[in-house]
This record gives C-alpha cells, sequence and structure tokens, in this order.
C-alpha cells in the first residue's frame, strides 16, 4: 500500500483535545504516534505522525467502524502534549471520586507502581508454589486470580472490578499485544526472569461477557528436566522403553490427553539418546525445555511452519532422530512413518486413551497396515497423579469401596496413606504430581496381528498374556504404595 498524502494539522486547531476514556491509552499514543482529534457520531479526525505505517492506520479505521480522516501532525508537537498529560493526570483524579465515576487511562493505570508490582507478585507468587498456569478473568461485579498446581485450579485472589483493565493492559505490554484491541482473542509472550530461572510465558486473551480472560501459561526454560530414571518407572518398564529407543530406526508413540507429561517424558528419552555421534531434531509447539546439543525448532502456523511443512524440511538435515511434538493429522502421521521407514528414529505424541489404542488410531488416519507394522517400536499412555504429601501423610483402613477396586485388578491393602492437609500443601493434602505409565513393545506377532488387521482388545490381550499392566492397574498399585489415593487415581485414570 502506497503511502498515503496527508494535510498537516497541529493539535492547537483542535483544541480541545478528547481526554479520558475519549482518547486512546497514552502507551497506545507514544507507541503508535497516533492522537484521537475530534470524534462525533458520524466520522473521527485523528492525527498521525507517521502515514507510511499502513498497519496502523488500517486498524484505526477497522476499529472505528465509521469514516476516518487522518492529518499529518509532527512528532514534537504531540510529544509535549503527551508530556503535560503526564504531569497533570494525578491532578484530574481527585482523591475519594466514587469509584464508577473514575476516568480509567490504561496505560498510565498500567505502568503505576501498584500495577506493575501487582502482577508481578503473581507471576512470581505462582512460580514459588510450582503452578503451570495463571488465569486472571473478569466477571459482572470483581475479577479472580487462580492458579493451576498439580493440575487442580485454585483461587487466590479476588480483585476489584476497576482494577481489571490496568492488569490486563499491564499484561498486555509486557507480551506486546494491542493495548486497544478487545472484541478479537490475542496469544503473545513473555520472557521473566528470576533469580537463576528464566521462564517461558505464553499469554492468550480472549474476549468474555463482562471483559475478558487471560491465561499465563508458565514454562521453565531453563530448570532442571527428569531423567529416565525420575519419571516413575518399575525396573522393567524402564528396561522396555529403553529397548525401543536403543533401535536406529522405527516410530515411539507417547499417548494421553493434554497436560498428562508427554513432553516431559519426550525430553528424557531424548536425553537418553543424544549424543555428539548423532543429530537430533525436534519439531514443537511450543518448546517447553532446552536441551543441549539438540536443534528445536518452534512451530509457526501463521506463517506456515506446521508439523508436516517442517518435517518435510527436517528431513532434509540429515538427522538421526527426530522428535515431533504431536502427530494432528494424515500428513504428518504419514510423513513420520515414512521417515522411521527411512532410517530414522521418530518419537511423537498422540491423543488416544490408552497405547493400544495407537494402532486403530493410526489406521483410522489412512496409514496403511504394512506401514505402522514395520516400523512401530511401542507406546506409552501416561497420566499425572497428585502425590500424598508426606508433611501430613496419615494411613488408615482402606475403605469398602476402595478394597473393591484394589481386589477387581488383583491387588490388596490394609492400610492406605491420605494427607491431612497442612501448610505445606495449602491444605490440600497432596503436594506435586507423578506419572502412571502403560507401555508395551511390539514384536513379529504384533506385527502379524496389525497387518490382519486385528482389534485393540485382541491386541491387549496377547500383551496381557505377556506381562502388560493397564494404567489403571499401576495407579492402584502406586496408591497402594502410599504415593497417592484410590479416589486420586480414579479421577485421573478411570474417570
Amino acid at each position: 500500500m502506497a503511502e498515503r498524502l496527508l494535510e498537516r494539522a497541529t493539535l492547537t486547531r483542535f483544541a480541545p483535545i478528547p481526554e479520558d476514556d475519549r482518547q486512546y491509552p497514552l502507551e497506545y499514543m507514544d507507541a503508535n504516534s497516533v492522537i484521537k482529534l475530534r470524534e462525533d457520531d458520524t466520522s473521527v479526525v485523528i492525527g498521525i505522525c507517521d502515514p507510511s505505517d499502513t498497519a496502523i492506520l488500517a486498524f484505526l479505521e477497522d476499529f472505528h467502524g465509521k469514516p476516518v480522516q487522518f492529518l499529518l501532525i509532527e512528532r514534537s508537537e504531540l510529544s509535549a502534549y503527551l508530556g503535560k498529560r503526564l504531569s497533570t493526570l494525578d491532578a484530574e483524579s481527585p482523591k475519594g471520586a466514587p469509584r464508577d465515576e473514575e476516568r480509567i487511562l490504561l496505560d498510565r493505570l498500567a505502568n503505576d507502581a501498584p500495577i506493575v508490582n501487582l502482577v508481578n507478585s503473581l507471576m512470581i507468587e505462582a512460580i514459588r508454589k510450582g503452578a503451570s498456569d495463571i488465569h486472571i478473568e473478569s466477571f459482572s461485579d470483581e475479577a479472580r486470580v487462580r492458579y493451576r498446581v498439580d493440575g487442580i485450579l485454585s483461587t487466590v485472589m479476588r480483585l476489584e472490578k476497576g482494577k481489571f483493565p490496568a492488569v490486563s493492559s499491564r499484561i498486555k505490554i509486557m507480551a506486546n499485544l494491542n493495548i486497544m484491541e478487545r472484541r478479537l482473542p490475542q496469544d503473545g509472550r513473555i520472557s521473566a526472569h528470576l533469580g537463576d530461572g528464566r521462564y517461558d510465558v505464553r499469554v492468550s486473551v480472549v474476549p468474555i461477557a463482562d471483559g475478558e480472560s487471560l491465561v499465563l501459561r508458565l514454562f521453565n526454560t531453563e530448570g532442571v528436566p527428569m531423567g529416565l530414571e525420575d519419571l516413575g518407572l518399575d525396573a522393567r518398564s524402564l528396561r522396555l522403553l529403553r529397548a525401543m529407543v536403543a533401535h536406529p530406526h522405527g516410530l515411539v508413540l507417547a499417548t494421553g490427553p493434554t497436560g498428562s507429561g508427554k513432553t516431559t517424558t519426550l525430553n528424557a528419552l531424548l536425553r537418553e539418546v543424544a549424543s555428539e555421534r548423532i543429530k537430533v531434531i525436534t519439531i514443537e509447539d511450543p518448546v517447553e525445555y532446552r536441551i543441549s546439543g539438540v536443534d528445536q525448532i518452534q512451530t509457526n502456523e501463521r506463517i506456515g511452519l506446521a508439523f508436516d511443512t517442517l518435517l518435510k524440511r527436517v528431513l532434509r538435515q540429515d538427522p538421526d532422530v527426530i522428535m515431533v511434538g504431536e502427530i494432528r493429522d494424515t500428513a504428518t502421521a504419514e510423513l513420520s512413518l515414512r521417515a522411521a521407514l527411512t532410517g530414522h528414529l521418530v518419537l511423537s505424541t498422540l491423543h488416544t486413551n490408552d497405547a493400544v489404542s495407537v494402532i486403530p488410531r493410526l489406521r483410522d488416519m489412512g496409514v496403511e497396515p504394512y506401514l505402522l507394522a514395520a516400523v512401530l517400536r511401542g507406546a506409552l499412555a501416561q497420566r499425572l497423579v497428585r502425590r500424598v504429601c508426606r508433611s501430613c501423610a496419615r494411613s488408615g483402613k482402606p475403605e469398602a469401596r476402595e478394597r473393591a477396586l484394589l481386589s477387581r485388578f488383583g491387588l490388596t491393602a490394609t492400610r492406605l496413606v491420605r494427607g491431612s492437609g497442612c501448610d505445606a500443601c495449602d491444605g490440600s493434602g497432596f503436594r506435586g504430581r507423578t506419572a502412571v505409565f502403560e507401555l508395551f513393545g511390539s514384536d513379529a506377532r504384533i506385527e502379524e496381528m496389525i497387518l490382519r488387521g486385528e482389534r485393540a482388545s485382541a491386541l491387549t490381550d496377547y500383551l496381557t498374556s505377556k506381562g502388560f499392566r493397564a494404567l489403571a492397574r499401576n495407579g492402584l498399585a502406586l496408591a497402594v504404595k502410599g504415593v497417592t489415593t484410590v479416589a486420586e487415581v480414579e479421577k485421573a485414570v478411570m474417570g
């Protein structure tokens, strides 16, 4: 789009300039060198310093939804106006004014020390508590802040409704989002440092009936990720998993719902196989952990960098091991399996309820049985369950319902451990989480069954005869050991 030739104008020509909630936020005016000079029901006049910024012109035309006239103004005059406004803001908001009559200038309020400190403290406290997400939501009479800790949301703060716009604006500024946009969803990111840790914060903003919902997902990119020994696998399962990735080529899949720890497991596997003698490339959305010596690529579908597109390019990089963050579609599935067939070890994730279901799922996605039989080395399914807090753990006799459930899976217990709730676990009785697994390795019989198109139940029956143990049984075994509770296993694994 060519630069517009605009008529020049001065701010004094349009005095008095619209102010308060009739004007753009000062942060937006300063960052984009624009100012609203006049507005009525039928049109709006806007002063702009840089008419070559066509994106801002287009946004403002769309934002107002009525005829817009742009005039060229001097940056020095706009700067003088902004400086004067900043110096007089405090005088324009008299103390004791009723809250519903106060004019809130978002960027000024968002950069006041109390709001900066509030947002910082929310993030620091979330990191300290080990939260994976921060939810900040605006309702009709208040705003609510919740942390997701160990998979459970809990309210940590309630804010006055009037403070929410400032908090929202502050977070948008930190995430480099448009503080003017409240009609459309926005996504951004913040890089935050706390002590020796660096956190990648993914920000999602969605408009809701009474304002906005902001969700901040926290990733400790420099945290010490788990090794295979730390995942909670028993000795037999650990040997089997290591055998799967010992193959120079083939496909290994991790399954489970979002938030079940699949990425942590795959990263542990990558650290197991990575060395200077092989090239390892990952395609992730997002990159959650930095792994030394591994080429990690972030997907970006907005510019056409989807999993399947990147996988085609990665195959030209002469990799030995490829980790594909998720097999979402037929194209990615076929590329992943063909990569495994042509001499690469491919690790990926799939959304299924159990490990054996990866076989019918891939068949349903159009993968040829001969290809699947040739490359599948094995699959694991996992869930996360909360650990009983060791500071308040108490043992007691199992309830009749618990005994019946344990008996159904061939387990017994005379005592079961529960947390009574204490300061260490914020009264929940749980602190931290561990994974529950089920996994199988492929063999000649499994390959034959895949080629014949046998159902998942037949595959499970065969694997069970070879010692395969299901998720529910392994989870209940952890409850018998006192690691978690029967109720937690029921909710996470059997719910």
